[in-house]
């Protein structure tokens, strides 16, 4: 008898978790379901095309040929409303069901709505799939004035978009800094000089009290928590997400922020799995349950999800150290780890545009942020993974270049 693979989703995890398993498994029914109208892309790449300075062609990944090559049944613009955990049962919102033996969450999740006046008004955008960046490069390319919100990772995306595209922007941060959970103001500073070199003006202790439009129901411009107005033909929002998990609430699957599963990328129901930005797994370095939401965690997750699928017992773990890097200035910048928790830290400001922070938890270096040269995040990398107990080694982690033989030796070889 063949197997009957379900995927819910074709981002990366979902994808690469059916290409695992058409791998290791050839007679297998593989079904991949997706509600947006195109199949996987590269979604660290739309927005460089955002910004105007890539075209549409490299930033898609497979043809829907890659499917049928693959004998893999590829579902568009299907949205699914609930699973049958007893029957083990999909069904979607135009009536279709589909059968699995195991079934794959994958589903990422939807931009946070800012709660405030005229948040969805004409002009204001969302961040996250490329219907998104097509809408967002377009409009930014005839905007003179822009209003950004959200100082993440996500938002600075954004930002970076005006700058590239000539839109003269406020950025406007709840905070004194950009990315303050990971960020000193010695680092931070770095960043809101180079946003104020493309012509975005950061913004601090702000935020958004409402949206100005004009009698067409356009965004004219925000008006900030302290009363200020500022002028934004264009406005972009990303404050976060909201994983799309609301098709299991009925179901025993546990839900937390996110999907709950272990190190395989298992939950607490029999054969189904959860993979990508939406899980909240057992991290096994920190000991404890973590989220992480870069490209590279996606993938792993779907490659370790789709190996366990296959066999008849864990075979599989997750045990991943990602990094995340933007490229929107002339220095790199590169967050490696969990830079955002810890209980304590360490940085170092080298020159104007060098700054190097870690954190640790338990005396074990478990993230970090590196700013203009990124030569020791492999060494990094290593340290995390080998657990070595290395907090009593600020001095030596903040050299220049870190000599591994000079630290404690691995915990774990």
């Amino acid at each position: 008898m063949t197997t009957s693979h379900v995927i819910l989703g074709d981002g990366i995890a979902g994808s690469s978790a059916a290409e695992t398993i058409r791998e290791a498994d050839p007679d297998a029914d593989v079904t991949i379901i997706t509600d947006e109208g195109e199949p996987l892309y590269n979604r660290i790449l739309i927005k460089e095309f955002a910004k105007g300075t890539l075209p549409e062609e490299p930033v898609s990944i497979h043809e829907e040929e890659w499917y049928e090559e693959r004998d893999i049944d590829l579902e568009l613009n299907t949205r699914v409303t609930s699973v049958d955990t007893d029957a083990n049962v999909v069904e979607a919102q135009d009536g279709a069901t589909y059968e699995y033996d195991k079934l794959l969450v994958a589903t990422g999740g939807t931009p946070t709505r800012l709660p405030v006046e005229n948040s969805d008004a004409e002009g204001v955008h969302y961040f996250w799939t490329f219907k998104d960046a097509r809408a967002i490069r377009d409009h930014a390319a005839e905007a003179e004035t822009g209003v950004i919100v959200g100082a993440g990772l996500l938002g600075i995306d954004l930002a970076a978009i005006c700058g590239a595209q000539n839109v003269e922007a406020d950025y406007l941060m709840r905070g004194n800094r950009w990315w303050r959970y990971a960020l000193s103001l010695d680092g931070a500073e770095i960043i809101h000089e180079a946003l104020r070199q493309k012509g975005v003006t950061p913004v601090f202790d702000s935020g958004v009290e409402r949206f100005e439009v004009d009698d067409d129901g356009h965004v004219t411009g925000a008006v900030d928590a302290n009363g200020e107005f500022h002028a934004g033909e264009f406005a972009a929002v990303a404050i976060g997400l909201d994983f799309n998990t609301a098709f299991l609430e009925d179901t025993a699957v546990e839900l937390d922020d996110g999907i709950v599963v272990d190190e395989h990328m298992r939950t607490g129901v029999e054969d189904i799995y959860a993979a990508g930005d939406l899980t909240r797994y057992y991290d096994v370095i920190l000991d404890e349950r973590a989220q992480n939401g870069s490209w590279g965690s996606a993938k792993e997750q779907g490659v370790v999800a789709a190996e366990n699928m296959v066999a008849d017992e864990p075979v599989e773990t997750f045990r991943y150290v990602s990094s995340y890097s933007i490229t929107h200035f002339e220095f790199p910048f590169l967050s490696f780890g969990h830079p955002t928790i810890g209980d304590d830290e360490a940085e170092r400001k080298y020159s104007d545009t060098e700054w190097r922070r870690l954190t640790f938890k338990d005396g074990q270096l478990i993230g970090g942020v590196l700013i203009g040269d990124l030569s020791q995040q492999q060494a990094f990398k290593q340290i995390i993974r080998e657990e070595r107990p290395v907090a009593d080694q600020k001095e030596k982690l903040l050299e220049p270049d870190v000599d591994l033989d000079a630290l404690p030796a691995p915990a774990v070889e």
